[in-house]
């Protein structure tokens, strides 16, 4: 990824991120590149916000950019992509990423199963969060140790990954993400 990248990230990343207070090293992930959250993101995090004060923390960044779907092009990416992805309330965050990254030319930084398979069939750019970590570490910014604390506090607050706690460093080698 280089530094005229746009990330689109998802109400859930973000969302733990903020509860575990790891903004700062995502911040140090995004670097030089731009971090954009769709309009519906921000509706979806400050309903998290409500139930949970430490999300606003993630509305309150500067460096994250928020961004309307208004343009044309935007509301009919986001139109095809609430399609394939929205049930009732359902990944309208996800669909706004798409949306974004798509009509912007970014990568939507996603874990949701269905919104990867959509951006696959719908040759979007995307990046799982682990991915965009285990990158870091490849590229220094971050250690393996600090990302499996990271990971481990993710878990805490129930967030889906790939692995229990303690087993980010086994896992990300496993997979060869990192050396």
């Amino acid at each position: 990824m280089d530094a005229d990248e746009i990330l689109v990230f998802d109400t859930g990343p973000l969302s733990h991120f903020s509860m575990n207070n790891w903004l700062g090293p995502l911040k140090a992930v995004v670097g030089e590149r731009r971090a954009v959250i769709p309009d519906v993101v921000v509706e979806e995090l400050r309903v998290g916000a409500a139930r949970d004060g430490r999300i606003a923390a993630v509305l309150d960044a500067a460096w994250i950019e928020h961004r309307e779907l208004g343009t044309p092009e935007e509301i009919e990416a986001f139109g095809r992509f609430s399609e394939l992805l929205v049930k009732k309330e359902r990944n309208r965050g996800e669909a706004g990423v798409l949306a974004l990254a798509s009509t912007m030319g970014g990568v939507a930084v996603i874990d949701d199963r269905a919104a990867r398979k959509a951006a696959e069939s719908l040759k979007v750019k995307f990046c799982p969060t682990l991915a965009l970590l285990c990158e870091s570490i490849r590229q220094g910014l971050l250690t393996p140790a600090l990302v499996g604390a990271l990971a481990d506090d993710l878990l805490s607050t129930e967030y889906h990954l790939p692995f229990s706690s303690g087993g980010f460093v086994a896992w990300a080698t496993e997979n060869g993400l990192v050396s």
